[in-house]
Protein backbone atom coordinates (compact mmCIF):
# COMPACT_ATOMS: atom_id res chain seq x y z
CA UNK A 1 0.00 0.00 0.00
CA UNK A 2 1.12 3.56 -0.70
CA UNK A 3 0.17 6.10 1.97
CA UNK A 4 0.44 9.87 1.59
CA UNK A 5 1.12 11.79 4.81
CA UNK A 6 0.63 15.57 4.89
CA UNK A 7 2.34 17.14 7.87
CA UNK A 8 5.05 14.52 7.50
CA UNK A 9 7.64 16.20 9.73
CA UNK A 10 5.33 16.85 12.68
CA UNK A 11 5.14 14.90 15.93
CA UNK A 12 2.34 12.63 14.72
CA UNK A 13 3.13 12.61 11.01
CA UNK A 14 6.73 11.50 11.49
CA UNK A 15 5.66 8.65 13.73
CA UNK A 16 2.92 7.57 11.33
CA UNK A 17 5.55 7.35 8.61
CA UNK A 18 7.84 5.25 10.79
CA UNK A 19 4.96 2.91 11.70
CA UNK A 20 3.79 2.56 8.10
CA UNK A 21 7.29 1.83 6.79
CA UNK A 22 7.87 -0.73 9.55
CA UNK A 23 4.80 -2.57 8.27
CA UNK A 24 6.09 -2.64 4.71
CA UNK A 25 4.11 0.24 3.20
CA UNK A 26 5.46 2.90 0.87
CA UNK A 27 5.02 6.50 2.00
CA UNK A 28 4.68 9.79 0.18
CA UNK A 29 5.85 12.29 2.83
CA UNK A 30 4.50 15.76 2.08
CA UNK A 31 5.55 18.87 3.98
CA UNK A 32 6.78 22.39 3.37
CA UNK A 33 10.30 21.46 4.45
CA UNK A 34 10.74 17.76 3.72
CA UNK A 35 13.38 15.79 5.54
CA UNK A 36 15.87 13.43 4.00
CA UNK A 37 14.53 10.37 2.26
CA UNK A 38 14.39 7.04 4.05
CA UNK A 39 13.82 3.51 2.75
CA UNK A 40 10.42 3.35 1.01
CA UNK A 41 9.75 7.04 1.68
CA UNK A 42 9.44 9.72 -1.00
CA UNK A 43 9.79 13.17 0.56
CA UNK A 44 8.18 15.99 -1.41
CA UNK A 45 8.05 19.72 -0.70
CA UNK A 46 4.35 20.63 -0.71
CA UNK A 47 2.55 23.47 1.04
CA UNK A 48 -0.81 22.12 2.19
CA UNK A 49 -2.15 25.65 1.75
CA UNK A 50 -1.51 25.41 -2.01
CA UNK A 51 -4.47 23.52 -3.56
CA UNK A 52 -2.80 22.99 -6.93
CA UNK A 53 0.37 21.57 -5.37
CA UNK A 54 -1.66 19.22 -3.17
CA UNK A 55 -3.71 18.02 -6.13
CA UNK A 56 -0.59 17.33 -8.17
CA UNK A 57 1.20 15.54 -5.35
CA UNK A 58 -1.75 13.27 -4.58
CA UNK A 59 -2.39 12.60 -8.26
CA UNK A 60 1.17 11.36 -8.62
CA UNK A 61 2.58 14.31 -10.54
CA UNK A 62 5.07 16.88 -9.29
CA UNK A 63 5.21 20.48 -10.39
CA UNK A 64 8.37 21.71 -12.09
CA UNK A 65 10.87 22.82 -9.48
CA UNK A 66 9.53 20.64 -6.69
CA UNK A 67 12.24 18.56 -5.05
CA UNK A 68 11.60 14.92 -4.22
CA UNK A 69 13.98 12.54 -2.50
CA UNK A 70 13.45 8.82 -2.47
CA UNK A 71 15.64 6.13 -0.93
CA UNK A 72 14.86 2.68 -2.21
CA UNK A 73 15.20 -0.49 -0.18
CA UNK A 74 18.71 -1.11 -1.52
CA UNK A 75 19.88 2.35 -0.47
CA UNK A 76 19.89 3.98 -3.92
CA UNK A 77 18.93 7.64 -3.76
CA UNK A 78 16.88 9.38 -6.46
CA UNK A 79 16.69 13.15 -6.26
CA UNK A 80 14.61 15.72 -8.10
CA UNK A 81 11.57 15.29 -10.33
CA UNK A 82 12.72 11.91 -11.64
CA UNK A 83 12.44 10.46 -8.14
CA UNK A 84 8.71 10.25 -8.88
CA UNK A 85 9.08 9.76 -12.62
CA UNK A 86 7.99 13.33 -13.40
CA UNK A 87 9.94 15.71 -15.60
CA UNK A 88 7.31 18.44 -15.74
CA UNK A 89 3.78 19.04 -14.65
CA UNK A 90 1.71 16.01 -15.66
CA UNK A 91 4.47 14.18 -17.60
CA UNK A 92 6.72 11.20 -16.95
CA UNK A 93 10.31 10.47 -17.78
CA UNK A 94 10.99 8.13 -20.73
CA UNK A 95 11.01 4.52 -19.65
CA UNK A 96 9.75 5.31 -16.14
CA UNK A 97 6.75 3.79 -14.41
CA UNK A 98 3.79 6.19 -14.60
CA UNK A 99 3.05 7.65 -11.16
CA UNK A 100 -0.22 6.75 -9.44
CA UNK A 101 -2.28 8.16 -6.58
CA UNK A 102 -1.77 6.84 -3.05
CA UNK A 103 -4.11 4.23 -1.62
CA UNK A 104 -4.84 6.40 1.43
CA UNK A 105 -4.17 9.96 2.56
CA UNK A 106 -3.44 11.07 6.12
CA UNK A 107 -3.66 14.74 7.10
CA UNK A 108 -1.85 15.51 10.35
CA UNK A 109 -1.48 19.28 10.59
CA UNK A 110 -1.78 21.44 13.69
CA UNK A 111 -1.04 25.10 14.39
CA UNK A 112 -0.33 26.80 17.70
CA UNK A 113 -1.43 29.49 18.16
CA UNK A 114 -4.62 28.31 16.46
CA UNK A 115 -5.13 29.19 12.80
CA UNK A 116 -8.67 28.07 12.12
CA UNK A 117 -8.82 29.51 8.60
CA UNK A 118 -5.66 27.68 7.57
CA UNK A 119 -6.76 24.36 9.08
CA UNK A 120 -10.22 24.47 7.52
CA UNK A 121 -8.77 25.49 4.16
CA UNK A 122 -6.15 22.74 4.20
CA UNK A 123 -8.79 20.19 5.17
CA UNK A 124 -11.08 21.24 2.33
CA UNK A 125 -8.18 21.16 -0.14
CA UNK A 126 -7.21 17.61 0.82
CA UNK A 127 -10.82 16.39 0.78
CA UNK A 128 -11.38 17.92 -2.66
CA UNK A 129 -8.23 16.35 -4.09
CA UNK A 130 -8.89 12.94 -2.56
CA UNK A 131 -12.53 12.93 -3.70
CA UNK A 132 -11.42 13.39 -7.31
CA UNK A 133 -9.13 10.38 -6.95
CA UNK A 134 -11.55 8.22 -4.98
CA UNK A 135 -9.01 7.97 -2.15
CA UNK A 136 -9.94 7.69 1.52
CA UNK A 137 -8.68 10.38 3.91
CA UNK A 138 -7.86 9.96 7.58
CA UNK A 139 -7.80 13.26 9.47
CA UNK A 140 -5.78 13.30 12.67
CA UNK A 141 -7.88 15.93 14.37
CA UNK A 142 -8.34 17.28 17.86
CA UNK A 143 -9.93 16.11 21.10
CA UNK A 144 -12.08 19.24 21.27
CA UNK A 145 -14.48 17.79 18.72
CA UNK A 146 -15.42 14.94 21.09
CA UNK A 147 -18.26 14.75 23.63
CA UNK A 148 -17.39 14.92 27.32
CA UNK A 149 -17.55 11.62 29.22
CA UNK A 150 -20.61 11.63 31.45
CA UNK A 151 -22.05 14.72 29.73
CA UNK A 152 -22.63 14.08 26.02
CA UNK A 153 -24.09 17.56 25.52
CA UNK A 154 -20.84 19.22 26.62
CA UNK A 155 -18.18 19.41 23.87
CA UNK A 156 -14.68 18.74 25.12
CA UNK A 157 -13.65 22.09 23.61
CA UNK A 158 -15.87 23.76 26.23
CA UNK A 159 -14.80 21.51 29.12
CA UNK A 160 -12.08 23.16 31.20
CA UNK A 161 -11.37 19.85 32.90
CA UNK A 162 -9.72 18.73 29.66
CA UNK A 163 -9.02 21.93 27.70
CA UNK A 164 -7.29 24.84 29.50
CA UNK A 165 -8.24 28.32 28.33
CA UNK A 166 -4.99 28.77 26.41
CA UNK A 167 -5.80 25.76 24.22
CA UNK A 168 -9.50 26.44 23.66
CA UNK A 169 -8.95 28.19 20.32
CA UNK A 170 -6.98 25.16 19.11
CA UNK A 171 -9.79 22.86 20.27
CA UNK A 172 -12.41 24.95 18.50
CA UNK A 173 -10.34 24.90 15.30
CA UNK A 174 -10.39 21.10 15.46
CA UNK A 175 -14.16 21.16 15.82
CA UNK A 176 -14.39 23.40 12.75
CA UNK A 177 -12.21 20.89 10.92
CA UNK A 178 -14.64 18.08 11.74
CA UNK A 179 -17.57 20.19 10.55
CA UNK A 180 -15.70 20.78 7.28
CA UNK A 181 -15.42 17.03 6.82
CA UNK A 182 -19.11 16.52 7.59
CA UNK A 183 -20.07 19.16 5.03
CA UNK A 184 -18.08 17.50 2.23
CA UNK A 185 -20.57 15.22 0.52
CA UNK A 186 -18.18 13.66 -2.00
CA UNK A 187 -15.19 12.63 0.09
CA UNK A 188 -14.53 9.36 1.90
CA UNK A 189 -13.08 10.36 5.28
CA UNK A 190 -12.61 9.37 8.90
CA UNK A 191 -11.79 11.83 11.69
CA UNK A 192 -9.53 10.50 14.44
CA UNK A 193 -9.58 12.53 17.64
CA UNK A 194 -6.71 11.86 20.03
CA UNK A 195 -7.41 11.93 23.76
CA UNK A 196 -6.91 15.10 25.81
CA UNK A 197 -3.17 14.51 26.26
CA UNK A 198 -0.84 13.53 23.43
CA UNK A 199 2.92 13.49 23.78
CA UNK A 200 6.00 11.58 22.59
CA UNK A 201 6.57 8.37 24.49
CA UNK A 202 6.73 4.61 24.22
CA UNK A 203 5.28 2.45 21.48
CA UNK A 204 3.34 -0.28 23.28
CA UNK A 205 1.03 -1.20 20.41
CA UNK A 206 -1.90 -1.11 22.87
CA UNK A 207 -4.82 1.27 22.82
CA UNK A 208 -8.58 1.29 23.37
CA UNK A 209 -10.84 2.57 20.61
CA UNK A 210 -14.08 4.53 20.85
CA UNK A 211 -16.27 6.75 18.72
CA UNK A 212 -17.25 10.36 19.44
CA UNK A 213 -16.82 10.51 23.24
CA UNK A 214 -13.55 11.23 25.04
CA UNK A 215 -12.00 8.13 26.62
CA UNK A 216 -9.94 7.82 29.79
CA UNK A 217 -7.40 5.15 30.66
CA UNK A 218 -8.61 2.42 33.00
CA UNK A 219 -5.54 2.48 35.24
CA UNK A 220 -5.14 6.16 36.12
CA UNK A 221 -8.23 7.89 34.72
CA UNK A 222 -6.12 10.10 32.44
CA UNK A 223 -7.18 10.79 28.88
CA UNK A 224 -3.85 10.29 27.13
CA UNK A 225 -1.84 8.33 24.60
CA UNK A 226 1.71 8.42 23.29
CA UNK A 227 2.26 9.78 19.79
CA UNK A 228 3.80 6.41 18.94
CA UNK A 229 0.65 4.49 19.90
CA UNK A 230 -1.55 7.04 18.15
CA UNK A 231 0.47 6.25 15.01
CA UNK A 232 -0.28 2.56 15.54
CA UNK A 233 -4.00 3.37 15.65
CA UNK A 234 -3.73 5.52 12.52
CA UNK A 235 -2.08 2.81 10.44
CA UNK A 236 -4.45 0.16 11.84
CA UNK A 237 -7.39 2.24 10.61
CA UNK A 238 -5.79 2.71 7.19
CA UNK A 239 -5.16 -1.01 6.83
CA UNK A 240 -8.57 -2.08 8.16
CA UNK A 241 -11.07 0.78 7.80
CA UNK A 242 -13.98 0.81 10.19
CA UNK A 243 -17.49 2.06 9.51
CA UNK A 244 -17.50 5.04 11.90
CA UNK A 245 -16.74 8.53 10.64
CA UNK A 246 -15.55 9.89 14.00
CA UNK A 247 -13.30 7.76 16.21
CA UNK A 248 -10.97 8.21 19.15
CA UNK A 249 -8.40 6.18 21.06
CA UNK A 250 -6.77 6.14 24.48
CA UNK A 251 -3.86 4.38 26.16
CA UNK A 252 -4.59 0.83 27.27
CA UNK A 253 -2.46 -0.51 30.12
CA UNK A 254 -0.92 -3.97 29.95
CA UNK A 255 -2.96 -5.31 32.87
Amino acid sequence: MTIAVLGATGMVGSRVIAEAVARGHRVLALSRKPGDGAPNVTAVAVDVGDPEAVREALAGTIATGTVAREVTANGTVATGATARGATARGTTAPGSTPPHPPDAVILSVRTFPADREFLVGATRTVLDAAARLGTRVLMVGGAGALRSPGDPDLPVADNRAYVPDEYRAVALAGTAQLRTCEAHADADWVYLSPPAELEPGERTGRYRRGTDTLLTASDDGRSWISAEDLAVAVVDEVENPGTERHITVVHRPST
